[in-house]
């Protein structure tokens, strides 16, 4: 009922010209950026009619009345949405217009999200092939209930939701020839591209992970004061000997894992027609598209998931995952022994889990198994956004310039076999896009197209109920801030003006733009 409720709303739309958001600038980008960043093979596009085109950009555009919500925007998925409960389990939630038999594979997947991976050779050929070196034994060890991870929180506590990517300068290659703009790195010749701090018997880790904190004031309107703690990394009990001299070490805490498959199924050249690299239309902010390698088509695609946009699709994110975080070989990253180099000439000598019936450590099976739950893992329903005090902070959002990045809604590609996802008018407040975030943010190590300073804009749906699922607050890409405040303080770069304007501002409108945060 509430997809055909959209179509409604799309339909019933006063007749508009297009938006020029949504028709494509095809000389906006170097045909070499651009080359295959349309391209979507992994969804089966049904095409939107004319009619629905030409309605789309009313739905989604920015609002300008504040006195009471917007048509469905209490339902941040579309017909996906899912309800708001009060415990710990809001992000465990299958797609809310799933079908019965599909919530069948979603239980399945969640069952193999869940799994404990042990060591070969084991009796339980099907759950073998762990490591030998990894950052947990599953993928629920690290977004612990679908939420977001953490920092190691004092002496007693591990990292196992944090881990630290690596990679060292590179010369000119085939992706730098096939991307315009790719900066290119390589994997240290020891310690690969992913630090991994957990190992089986006989293997030692590869390191041991060390934050330091130092405390910074700033003093905002009306008197109050805000510590932030500025981390600062360091790398001990290295088990492989020294990292190369130029290393690059980024700090990456596990993100949340709602609505997935909807931010799939934004249109790339939605996304795309948001970017201003130049900043033609001077106001500050100029995002731009990561353009990956997508190593499951062989072609260059539209990055959309990680802390850098640097994976193209659901499926290439999770194997990717298996890879890093677990040792498992998968169809799209077969390596046995995952991200063990050859100077690791133990670990991949070491018994793996590839050789019986399935092929790889999980099989194709598995691993679409998996993807379509990361695809369908719901995202709550909005609360109080009737609330007096939530649309004055909407309205602080919305005039100091947050929505630019924070791109509130889009609606999705119809597709033929994703009916979960299938033209949903959704508000996952991200466009997608790199931003340079100032050199306070800055982890200095590029990624395909991403610089040392550029980060993929964060979705906020779901942010208010961090503490509810995660039991804390700490956001950010390295976990460094410990309430929205801080997060919001830490901006610098393009969002330079919007921090300010936060901190110069009312404290009631400071306030109530936080309230308006917690109820995303």
């Amino acid at each position: 009922m509430r997809c055909r409720a959209l179509t409604h709303m799309v339909a019933a739309t006063t007749m508009i010209q297009p938006d020029p958001r949504f028709i494509l600038p095809a000389l906006l980008f170097p045909a070499m950026v651009f080359a295959g960043a349309l391209d979507e093979p992994h969804l089966n596009i049904l095409p939107r009619t004319q009619h629905e085109a030409a309605r789309i950009p009313a739905v989604t555009k920015l609002a300008d009345n504040f006195d009471q919500a917007q048509p469905f925007e209490a339902m941040s998925a579309g017909a996906a949405t899912v309800r708001s409960v009060s415990d710990a389990n809001a992000f465990s939630q299958p797609s809310g217009n799933i079908s019965f038999e599909n919530e069948l594979n979603f239980k399945v997947g969640n069952g193999l999200f869940r799994k404990l991976w042990v060591s070969s050779p084991s009796s339980t050929l099907a759950s073998d092939g762990l490591g030998p070196l990894y950052n947990a034994r599953s993928c629920q060890r690290c977004h612990i209930k679908d939420g977001r991870g953490h920092p190691p929180e004092g002496p007693g506590d591990n990292a196992i939701s944090m881990f630290l990517r690596v990679s060292v300068p590179g010369e000119e290659t085939f992706l730098s020839q096939q991307i315009e703009g790719y900066l290119e790195t390589v994997p240290d010749p020891v310690y690969g591209t992913q630090m991994q701090d957990f190992s089986l018997a006989g293997h030692p880790a590869e390191y041991r992970l060390g934050i330091d904190y130092k405390e910074i004031s700033v003093r905002l309107s009306g008197g109050e004061t805000v510590d932030l703690r500025k981390p600062s990394y360091s790398v001990t009990d290295l088990g492989y000997g020294p990292l190369h001299p130029d290393a690059m070490l980024s700090p990456r805490v596990a993100p949340q894992m709602i609505g997935l498959g909807l931010l799939e199924a934004v249109p790339a050249a939605d996304i795309l027609a948001l970017a201003d690299p130049d900043d033609a239309n001077g106001d500050g902010i100029s995002g731009r598209p990561n353009i990956v390698w997508s190593v499951e088509f062989g072609l260059p695609m539209l990055g959309r998931f990680g802390l850098k946009a640097g994976a193209p699709t659901v499926r290439h994110q999770s194997a990717g995952a298996f890879s890093g975080d677990l040792g498992i070989s998968s169809p799209l990253f077969p390596a046995a022994w995952g991200e063990c180099t050859a100077a690791q000439s133990e670990c991949r000598a070491a018994p793996h889990g590839d050789k019986d019936e399935r092929g790889f450590e999980i099989d194709e099976e598995g691993l679409g198994l998996v993807t379509f739950y990361s695809r369908n893992l719901g995202v709550p329903e909005r609360r109080d956004v009737d609330d007096r005090q939530v649309l004055r902070g909407k309205e602080v959002f919305y005039t100091t310039g947050c929505a630019s990045c924070h791109r509130p809604s889009f609606v999705t590609h119809r597709l033929e076999d994703q009916p979960e996802q299938s033209f949903q008018l959704i508000w996952p407040y991200t466009d997608m896009l790199l931003h340079d975030m100032g050199p306070g943010l800055a982890d200095n190590r590029p990624e395909a197209r991403a610089t040392g300073s550029e980060w993929r804009t964060p979705p906020l749906w779901g942010i208010g109920l961090t503490r509810q699922v995660s039991g804390h607050t700490y956001f950010l890409h390295d976990g460094r801030a410990r309430s929205l405040l801080e997060a919001i303080l830490w901006h610098g770069g393009e969002a330079q003006a919007q921090k300010e304007t936060v901190v110069d501002m009312d404290p009631y409108d400071r306030r109530a733009l936080i309230r308006f945060l917690e109820s995303l």
